[in-house]
Parts: C-alpha cells; sequence; structure tokens
C-alpha cells in the first residue's frame, strides 16, 4: 500500500537518522496511513478510503459528503 493519503495528499518525507557520532544513514518519514471505510449518504453506499490522521480528522471537520465530493471532482477513483 503507498504511504499517500487521499483527502490531504500526505506523502512520505526523506531525512537521515542522526546517531552520537553523527554519521547519517538514509531514511523515511511515513504519514500515519490508515485505511477507513465511510458510509457516504449521498452515493448511498460504503467507501473505503486510504486516509492519514489529518485526514480523518478533516474528514470529521468538513463531513465526509463534501469530501468524497472533492475527491470525485479531482478524479479520484472511489
Amino acid at each position: 500500500m503507498a504511504a499517500v493519503c487521499q483527502v490531504t495528499g500526505a506523502t512520505p518525507g526523506f531525512g537521515h537518522n542522526v546517531s552520537h557520532s553523527n554519521r547519517r544513514t538514509k531514511r523515511r518519514f511515513d504519514p500515519n496511513v490508515q485505511k477507513k471505510t465511510y458510509f457516504v449518504p449521498s452515493l448511498g453506499r460504503k467507501v473505503t478510503l486510504t486516509v492519514s490522521a489529518k485526514g480523518i480528522k478533516v474528514i470529521d471537520a468538513r463531513g465526509i459528503d463534501s469530501v468524497v465530493k472533492d475527491l470525485l471532482a479531482k478524479g479520484v477513483k472511489i
């Protein structure tokens, strides 16, 4: 599963692990992405979204109908 949020568009960030001796090795900062199933009254069915923790908060604030409408306008397959 790709670590990309469908709502916010959050993608992995990249950086370094830095040891005490200041040696650096590459690392990846993944967003907290989870699969969530929501019932969308306007569609009359359930949809499964891959959302980050912040994306879940956005859905709680704006409502699932508003978020799904924006996703469909962007052309995201749901």
